[in-house]
């Protein structure tokens, strides 16, 4: 059975109508989000491959001095909404307002970063144009001569990468997890055009009665520098108290892997791999982790890599930048040891 017998509204569009590459830029609490950002990088080389234009999108409260903040990482205009029924984030409303600028300008190409928010609105954005979505995408490709978004990401198991097509949708709409793309250069002496729109923002379906802000003493993984990750080998929740003390001493954070978290020693929250968050930490350090290709894939922004782990085989060490082949019931307390001994000869 046909696609078109299927769902008849999805009939192939006229995509010579849509044109430019879109960014939609996320801003919490007066910041532009970096994970945002980001994608103006991979933005940018598409945009470059089919001669078109890439924008910054903007929707929100008080937005007014963060709208240059894109232009200068590489975007070449920015289209913003301002208005006081976006000062709280509502999914919905959020959403409504996007889809309303891209059935107004018609970009060929949306792309939005995967944050809570991102997986939150985004899918009903897709949705609502029927236009598709492609979620956690490591890479992009596009053919010049069809203007078609190679949309590409690893499918479950991380042993292949999916190269996916929406050849007769408009937008080509994909998420993208932070730090999976570096940061562009910032410059400020660019220069870009910035346009403010009006569209009819519909009135909330609900209410927000009250908020409490969650303190969070550790920062988040993907904005550690440093960062001790413990695997399936540390064998136990108490294992993990000896990777905490490691990490207070550099002033670093616990992570893990799929399976440590699977195990309960750990949160999702701390998971590092392709189900979970990519960092780009100046030290990891992975205790315990054999190194399969989830995992590695989590990794790849790390500068450096020490693997710690008792099997000389493990694929870890062929990622790492050093390697320590041992338990870690002893070297862990062995670098404990030896880190207090040269703090205490520095005093």
């Amino acid at each position: 059975m046909s696609s078109t017998a299927i769902c008849p509204e999805w009939d192939p569009i006229n995509k010579d109508e849509w044109r430019g590459v879109w960014v939609f830029i996320e801003t919490l609490e007066g910041e532009v989000n970096e994970a945002s950002l980001q994608l103006l990088n991979p933005g940018r080389v598409i945009a470059d491959k089919i001669n078109t234009e890439l924008v910054g999108v903007i929707v929100g409260h008080n937005v007014k001095q963060m709208l240059k903040e894109p232009i200068y990482y590489g975007a070449d205009k920015v289209i913003y909404v301002e208005d006081s029924r976006l000062s709280i984030y509502t999914p919905e409303i959020f959403a409504e307002t996007l889809i309303a600028l891209i059935r107004r300008y018609k970009p060929e190409i949306l792309l939005a970063a995967g944050t809570l928010r991102g997986r939150e609105m985004i899918p009903y954005v897709a949705n609502v144009l029927k236009a598709g979505i492609t979620a956690d995408c490591t890479d992009f490709d596009v053919d010049v001569k069809t203007r078609d978004l190679i949309m590409i990401r690893p499918p479950f198991g991380a042993t292949l990468l999916a190269h996916i097509r929406a050849p007769n949708r408009r937008p080509q709409i994909s998420t993208v997890r932070p730090n999976v793309f570096r940061l562009p250069e910032r410059d400020p002496s660019r220069r870009g055009e910035i346009i403010e729109e009006r569209v009819d923002i519909p009135e909330p379906r609900i209410k927000l009665i009250s908020s409490q802000d969650i303190r969070v003493e550790e920062i988040p993984i993907e904005k550690a520098e440093i960062i001790i990750s413990g695997g399936r080998g540390i064998g136990s929740p108490e294992g993990f108290k000896m990777l905490e003390e490691l990490a207070g001493l550099l002033n670093g954070v616990v992570a893990g892997s799929r399976k440590a978290v699977d195990a309960g020693w750990i949160s999702h929250e701390r998971q590092v791999g392709q189900t979970g968050k990519s960092v780009k930490a100046s030290l990891y350090v992975a205790v315990g982790i054999s190194g399969a290709a989830q995992h590695l894939f989590g990794i790849r922004e790390a500068m450096t890599v020490v693997a710690v782990n008792n099997d000389p085989e493990a694929p870890i060490f062929e990622n790492a930048d050093y390697g320590i082949v041992a338990d870690y019931r002893e070297a862990i307390p062995a670098l404990i040891e030896e880190i207090n001994k040269r703090r205490s000869k520095a005093r």
